[in-house]
């Protein structure tokens, strides 16, 4: 592909919402280019193969980007300590990653604003605030993960830890720092396809295919009643690394800077199941091969950190077995790195009115680049720092990101029903109640977890008693819901028709919606229950930590 340099800009069309003039103008994916002049049919498999390509990347680079290093050590205990128990966890999570994901790329593509100042101008400043501050401080912590399986992969290999990190740093801030967007997905998408080396390790360790299978679709809950806490504990962990709350904010702009609209809305969402599938066999066949490489040996049921993986791997497997994963995580620490730093500076763009394009240079865009180059940096710099709580912090991270996800999900439920924002896009009612009950599902295994550190020795059947009695709750919300809505006044059906050209008018012009009192009280009543379950959480992973 011959690199093209942006020299011009193309201003908004009218009635559009976009808010920066490098978001119009022609798709250069890694892959293809799209003009925006281009505005046929696609017809026969081959201009929709060339179109596909172009359009690749923002769905498949937040899917790899999170199989992260918080995620080797989040699945690669699950693998220690459980053998391949919890991978049913993976299968109930795909529909989440999917209908989360394909809302975003949906407010993407239609408005041309970001998610942090869609929140901020459709809600207010106080929950704009409250968003914003939750991502950049998860995202500050997962930006750490990062670096320390960086360092735990530089010291298998050999290599100087200080001069490991330095150069990683320098590394993810030049790939971004080229002023072309191209040239930025190139790198990514190389990256994601560097996570396959994953594959040939799992035949390298060979768990058995069937038990595999077994436990893919057969869920449970391994450990007596005293170890109900810490499994809980774990499978708060998978959902917060396989579905984060920064994989929102990231999509949505990344969506939006690749000049993405909603004609080519079938082709992000094939993109998307793309990078669904992909993470997907990548944190099974991660699971599986743990599971292989400690079965019946002393480590089985002691996880200590991903170092301690790559030892065990070595044992059963060989040198080049570690080495090939020891790889692997360097390279998932890296675009886990890219992804999570580009989500924070392009919230903080958005929500400060600052320019924020990978189509701008460093001159053109200041403020975007230095949030993007000061987080990297700092986290680095954590690392290096003697002493630092490293297995805490990463253990931490991907749990706080669970327990925050429920808030997440329910500011993007919301937009996704503004029909000012997305007028013929909006949500169904089949979205609308899978969303709704996963936030229920979510806020049930918080509270599980709340239960079970307030009382370690919690039985099965409290914890039964507990999910039965969510879901009584749940039932009721949802008929409660159902009633309102027989009883309101009858809305006229959605009309779809022209949605393909259809996008959101100017912010400016929009009516912001009302918030009614029981919205407030139960959004107020979830934002406090949230912050209790975090401080809880944190008490159970330094319980952990000590051994208690």
């Amino acid at each position: 592909m011959t690199e093209t340099t942006l020299t011009h800009s193309t201003a908004p069309a009218p009635r559009s919402a976009v808010l920066d003039d490098a978001h119009v103008g022609d798709i250069r994916g890694a892959l293809g280019t799209i003009k925006e002049s281009d505005t046929g049919e696609r017809r026969g498999l081959s201009a929709k193969l060339k179109t596909l390509l172009a359009i690749v990347g923002p769905g498949l680079i937040v899917m790899v980007g999170d199989n992260d290093a918080g995620a080797f050590a989040t699945y690669g205990q699950a693998g220690q300590n459980y053998g391949t128990q919890l991978l049913w966890t993976l299968l109930l999570l795909i529909p989440v990653l999917y209908v989360n994901q394909e809302m975003v790329l949906r407010l993407g593509a239609v408005t041309g604003v970001g998610h942090a100042r869609l929140i901020l101008e459709r809600f207010g400043k106080f929950w704009g605030a409250f968003s914003v501050i939750d991502l950049f401080l998860l995202n500050a912590l997962t930006l750490v993960t990062e670096f320390i399986g960086i360092t735990m992969a530089a010291d298998y290999l050999g290599l100087p830890k200080t001069a490991s990190v330095i150069l990683a740093a320098a590394i993810i801030i030049a790939s971004a720092f080229t002023g072309s967007f191209r040239r930025f997905e190139r790198i990514a998408v190389a990256l994601c396809a560097a996570s396959l080396l994953l594959v040939p390790l799992y035949f390298m360790l060979h768990p058995k295919a069937s038990q595999m299978a077994h436990d893919f679709v057969t869920p449970v809950i391994p450990g007596g009643s005293g170890e109900l806490a810490t499994v809980m504990l774990l499978i708060i962990g998978i959902v917060g690394t396989t579905v984060a709350p920064w994989q929102l904010f990231f999509q949505q702009s990344y969506v939006i800077d690749k000049r993405i609209t909603p004609r080519f809305m079938k082709y992000e969402k094939a993109d998307l199941w793309i990078g669904i599938a992909i993470v997907v066999i990548g944190a099974a066949a991660l699971m599986g091969l743990v599971a292989a490489a400690f079965a019946g040996t002393k480590g089985f049921g002691n996880f200590t950190d991903t170092a301690g993986l790559i030892t065990g791997i070595e044992a059963k497997a060989g040198k080049v077995a570690g080495v090939l994963f020891a790889i692997a995580l360097l390279d998932a620490s890296i675009i886990g790195a890219f992804a999570v730093s580009l989500s924070t500076a392009y919230a903080i763009g958005d929500v400060f009115g600052m320019k924020h394009s990978l189509h701008r240079g460093i001159k053109g865009a200041k403020g975007f680049y230095a949030v993007y180059a000061g987080l990297v940096a700092a986290a680095a710099t954590i690392v290096l720092i003697p002493g630092s709580p490293l297995g805490l912090l990463t253990q931490g991270v991907q749990t706080l990101a669970g327990v925050l996800l429920p808030s997440a999900s329910v500011f993007l439920l919301l937009l996704c029903n503004d029909k000012q924002v997305l007028g013929p896009w909006v949500n169904g009612p089949k979205t609308n109640a899978f969303t709704a009950a996963v936030v229920g599902v979510l806020v049930s295994l918080s509270i599980i977890l709340t239960a079970s550190v307030l009382f370690p020795d919690i039985s099965a059947s409290a914890i039964l008693d507990i999910m039965a009695g969510c879901s009584v709750a749940g039932v009721l919300a949802a008929g409660y819901a159902f009633t309102r809505r027989r009883t309101a006044t009858k809305e006229d059906p959605i009309d779809r028709t022209g949605r393909d050209s259809w996008r959101m008018p100017p912010l400016e012009t929009l009516t912001r919606p009302v918030m009614s009192t029981g919205r407030k009280i139960g959004m107020g009543a979830l934002r406090t229950y949230l912050l209790i379950a975090m401080v809880l959480v944190v008490i159970k992973i330094v319980q952990v930590a000590l051994g208690n």
